[in-house]
Parts: structure tokens; sequence; C-alpha cells
């Protein structure tokens, strides 16, 4: 909150604007960078509060890696990176936090099958889970305060389950998310509607990296419980993504192919403001917060149920919204056949 207002300063100075365009929702040029200030608060904070509870090479490996993101953020900002190039400087972070951090994926327990070791397959199984919620938390940052709160959210929920139902021995990862969390709820009144300054690819890498990070370092023992439950927290920025890839496969254009068909698009198309979007997409992410919070005190058949309610319900409402395109809605099609079915029986039953 204190060092953003330097940071906007900062933003002008280096040229770190994001103009009005066709694809732009904001009407005037606004700053961006945001997230510098976010990296710094959330580094000195860990640094004071982690120095005994967390090994200082993983801290040190992490913040080297966050600096790799911040700097790719810094330069796209500033200079507009192509995808490859975007993707490269999340590649590098990954695979700095893989080998020399040592935050993996190493294995996985399903259930009816066992546990499942991912020998060579770990890492690039890790360096996925990096990239894809790294992506997805960037994609969503297309409305003031929307990226921001819809991350604060997610890690008050990751932060809620990694310290009361993970039972983790050491509790530096509950911490570090609480950190990000307060850093994010900081940033948040310049940032939302009318916003004074985004947090640009500067924010939204460096808050994708740190949520696929901690989540990572939250699932040393993964089981089906503990690799779910986060993909359900970021249900939000996981289904937009998904859906964008669908979509952009089905319509024969290229996945990194930026269009104005995601989520907060489809609802400010609907009629909605912007701050009533953000604030349905505020409330779509509680929903996907306290559905999480079910897993862990659910048992192993009651969380496969839920799952299977849990897509039903999102494909529904994915549908609904038009999301992957007006004719693209199979499950409201077979619903609505089924009802008419139901409706002909009826009738005869009656004649």
């Amino acid at each position: 909150m204190c060092i953003t207002p330097l940071i906007r300063k900062l933003a002008f100075t280096l040229g770190a604007v994001d103009k009005p365009n066709k694809r732009r929702v904001n009407k005037k040029a606004i700053p961006t960078i945001g997230g510098l200030g976010i990296f710094i608060a959330v580094n000195i904070s860990m640094m004071i509060l982690l120095r005994y509870n967390f090994p200082t090479h993983t801290l040190f490996s992490v913040f080297i890696a966050e600096c790799i993101i911040i700097l790719t953020g810094i330069i796209d900002d500033i200079e507009e990176l192509n995808p490859r190039q975007k993707m490269l400087g999340i590649l590098i972070a990954a695979l700095i936090v893989y080998y020399l951090a040592g935050i993996r994926m190493n294995s996985l327990t399903l259930p009816f099958f066992g546990r499942i070791n991912f020998g060579i397959m770990s890492m690039p199984i890790t360096i996925f889970w990096i990239i894809a919620i790294t992506n997805a938390v960037n994609l969503i940052d297309g409305l003031d305060g929307l990226a921001t709160g819809v991350s604060f959210i997610a890690l008050c929920t990751m932060g809620v389950i990694a310290y009361f139902f993970l039972n983790m021995q050491n509790p530096s990862v509950a911490i570090s998310i609480f950190v990000l969390a307060a850093a994010l709820l900081g940033f948040l009144p310049y940032n939302f509607h009318p916003a004074r300054i985004f947090l640009g690819d500067t924010g939204a890498l460096f808050i994708g990296f740190m949520i696929a990070v901690l989540s990572l370092q939250g699932l040393k023992n993964v089981t089906f419980l503990t690799i779910i439950i986060p993909v359900i927290i970021l249900g939000v920025p996981v289904t937009d993504t998904f859906f964008a890839i669908i979509r952009r496969i089905l319509n024969k254009q290229p996945i990194s192919r930026a269009d104005k068909h995601h989520l907060h698009h489809q609802l400010l198309q609907m009629g909605f403001s912007v701050p009533q979007t953000v604030f349905a997409i505020y409330g779509i992410a509680l929903i996907f917060s306290f559905i999480a919070l079910m897993y862990p005190i659910s048992s192993v058949a009651a969380s496969i149920f839920l799952t299977i309610a849990v897509l039903m319900g999102l494909e529904l409402f994915i549908e609904a919204i038009g999301l992957l395109g007006e004719n693209r809605q199979p499950f409201l099609h077979f619903l609505k056949g089924f009802a008419q079915r139901l409706n002909r029986n009826r009738n005869r039953n009656r004649k």
C-alpha cells in the first residue's frame, strides 16, 4: 500500500503504460508494472518472517526464479514480448524452481490405483504445472481488480487449507501464502475500478508463478485430494484458460492468439458493468473456494461425487454464458432434449 504510489511514478518514467486499443477495456492510458510493488513487499516480508523457518537455499533459489519472472514481466510491459519470449522467461524460472530449489512433484496417490511414481516424468509434470497456472492467472487479468481479487480469494483459501488441513510440520508455506495475500490486499485499492495502476504482466506472471510454486510446496506427498484442491481453488483462471484453449482449437486458431471471448468479456457483453462483472467473478471464485474447503473433510467417495457435480455445474454455466460459442452447447441441448422427451411421455400417459 505504501510502495505502490512510488511504483506508479516509476511506471510513467519507464514508459510502462497501458494504452487503450481494441482489445483493452480501459479508455485512457494507465501505468502498469504494479506487480513490482507486490514483489518487493512480499520478499522483504518473507525474508524477515521466514529467515529461521525456511531453508536458506530454497528461499534464495525461489527468489532468483521470482527475479526472472519479474524481469520478463517488466520487459513485456515496456516493450511487449511475443508469446514465445514470454514463455521462455517462465520456463527458465520453472527450471530454477525444479533444479535449484528442489520443489517438484514426484508422485501421485490415486484412489483404487495406489501410488504412482513419476520418475523421469517428474520434471515435465512440474514444469507444466508452473507454466499452466502462471499463464492461467495472467489470462484473467483483463479488468480492474479482477486478477488481484480472484488471486486474493484463492490464496486465503490455500492458506487456510495448508495450515489447518494438510498437517504440515513447517508452517512456512502457509505464512508465505498469507504474506502474498496481504500484499495483494494492499495493492487492491489502487487496482480496483477505476484503476490507477495495473498489475501488468509483471504482477500477473508473478502472482501466478508464486501460486504455482506455493501449491507445489504443499504437495510433497501428493494424493488425489491435495492435487485437486489447488485446481478447484483456482477454478476461475483454470476454467477460463482451459476453455480458451478449446475455443481456439475448435475455431482453428493458434492457442497463443488473444481474443475477446474470455469469461469477463462474455459477462460484459451480457450487459454487466465492469464493477458488476468483477464482483460476479469474485462470487464464482468464492463458490470454488467453499467447494475446495469441503474436500479435506470429505471421504474419497464423496470427493469423487463432488468433483463430478462440480464439472457438470461448470459445464452448464460455461454453455449458458456462451464461453465456447452460441452453437456449442452439447450439454444444454442434451438436457433440453431429455426434458422434451419427458414431456412427450407425460402427455401420452395423460391421454
